[in-house]
């Protein structure tokens, strides 16, 4: 899932590059529909965690998502979170200096360097929860109880994310 959010980073480092993210900050059609889309999909992912049963994990390969699927499921979570193409629209100009040559080649480095540093500290943590799920692995009431945990954290971003109001004019 962390080379997927990577990879909507790219998206996002795109948007941001070219000025579509200046379109989400100044339309309040085009900043809610992707704010309800993101706010739609956290809620679809908290009901999935909301209903999957604690039990003894089988390494068959048919109970855990495949890599394509986490892949994907990082892209949409990135891209259909408008936040981020917001944070990249007000974080990376900041960096940039007309003087030292085009803007967009730029911007695009430095969504280059944060995606490299997200990979790292979320492949960190990726890793090290990889090695304590393995704790969790025989205990089905732990499971349970982590999933639970899950679909509320989920739920939660979902409804902060469908109650984020713009920022800048629509406020």
């Amino acid at each position: 899932m962390t080379i997927g959010l990577c990879t909507g980073l790219l998206v996002d480092t795109a948007v941001a590059s070219l000025g579509v993210a200046a379109l989400l900050q100044a339309s309040q059609y085009a900043f809610t529909v992707l704010k309800f889309a993101g706010a739609a999909y956290l809620f679809y992912l908290a009901v999935l965690a909301f209903r999957a049963a604690g039990s003894t994990i089988v390494t068959d390969g048919n109970s855990a998502p495949t890599a394509w699927q986490l892949y994907r499921r990082g892209i949409i979570m990135n891209v259909a979170n408008p936040k981020v193409s917001i944070f990249f629209l007000a974080f990376l100009p900041q960096f940039a200096d007309p003087a030292r040559g085009s803007l967009m080649l730029q911007l695009l480095a430095f969504g280059g360097v944060f995606m490299l540093a997200t990979i790292l500290v979320f492949g960190s943590i990726a890793m090290s929860a990889g090695f304590v799920g393995e704790w969790f692995s025989e205990s089905p009431k732990a499971q349970r109880v982590i999933n639970i945990v899950a679909g509320t954290v989920l739920a939660g971003l979902a409804v902060k994310l469908a109650l984020t109001q713009q920022s800048g004019g629509a406020g």
